[in-house]
């Protein structure tokens, strides 16, 4: 049988010289730290009546409508963007027939006449007075997103804007959607 050799290396000063450092801290914060076997005593906290949860009104108007319309055009570009890809992918891909191809040329230039709309009613309803206005058309339904300059939309400035989005794009009225910001 063979007698272990105990070589003592590199590794094992490190080790012992890392763990003596660990129990001298731990024996000077026990030293430092402990005044005795008293426990030392604070201030009585005040229990005071807090409701989590509870909903509060705050007013942030101008900032989060300023703040939803920037970020509503971000994200319709995006959407649009990603579509675009699509149909480009489609229409430049080897993989689709030539139907497919006319079908998503198609698309893609609706998608485009749509965009040209939406652009074109967003300036005209703030042309109109309103503040800033943020418009979605899908072909077969319209949304439009005003910010009016007092507390809501009244009955003439719907059909304002109404009228607006009927002379650019032809929607169904029962389809038509307008929301007001304030």
């Amino acid at each position: 049988m063979k007698k272990p050799s105990f070589i003592i290396g590199k590794k094992q000063i490190v080790l012992a010289g890392m763990t003596l450092m660990l129990g001298i801290a731990i024996y000077a914060n026990y030293a430092l730290s402990s005044t005795g076997n008293e426990i030392k005593l604070t201030d009585k906290v005040e229990n005071q009546s807090i409701n989590y949860g509870e909903a509060e009104l705050v007013d942030v108007k101008t900032e989060a409508s300023e703040d939803y319309f920037s970020q509503a055009r971000i994200d319709r570009m995006n959407s649009r963007d990603l579509a675009a890809e699509t149909y480009k992918s489609i229409i430049g891909g080897g993989d689709a027939t030539e139907e497919e191809k006319a079908v998503a040329a198609e698309q893609a230039a609706a998608m485009t006449g749509l965009m040209e709309s939406e652009t074109k009613i967003e300036s005209l309803v703030k042309a109109a007075g309103f503040l800033d206005c943020v418009c979605y058309l899908d072909g077969e339904n319209a949304n439009i997103v005003v910010k009016s300059d007092h507390d809501g939309l009244i009955a003439s400035e719907a059909a304002q804007i109404k009228d607006i989005l009927l002379s650019e794009v032809s929607v169904p009225a029962e389809n038509i959607r307008i929301f007001d910001v304030a």
